[in-house]
């Protein structure tokens, strides 16, 4: 019997500061913060939720290779590029790539680069084919 996935609930972010990730994602992409549980926090957009944990207090001592900076996201939206550029802009976001087109999960993507306050690297896309 094969397991076919059907798609992501959740991804965990490992990061120096909730707070400071919080106030970013919030701020510049629009996501909201969700306390859920004693000492749990996450992010939530859409149908789906990224998981912090802060590197100096480990949820869970088992994960092998837990770094802030490590992560390398995509994240699609309506908004038109040129829109997500000037607000980046705005809010003092460098844009280290794009706009360009790249190849999606589901299709072509107009996506533009920057780094979140850890140093994953951020890309946010429009789907174009």
């Amino acid at each position: 019997m094969a397991i076919t996935i059907e798609g992501l609930d959740h991804l965990v972010l490992t990061v120096k500061s909730i707070d400071a990730t919080c106030a970013f994602y919030v701020r510049v992409l629009g996501m909201r913060r969700d306390d859920f549980a004693p000492a749990r926090t996450a992010l939530r957009f859409g149908r789906q939720k990224i998981n912090l944990h802060q590197a100096d207090m480990p949820i869970d001592p088992r994960v092998r290779h837990a770094t802030p900076g490590s992560g390398d996201l995509c994240f699609v939206t309506k908004t038109p590029i040129a829109d997500v550029v000037a607000h980046l802009k705005l809010e003092g976001v460098e844009i280290t790539a794009g706009p360009g087109e790249r190849a999606g999960a589901v299709g072509k993507l107009l996506s533009v680069y920057f780094y979140d306050p850890d140093e994953n690297q951020i890309e946010v896309s429009n789907q174009i084919g």
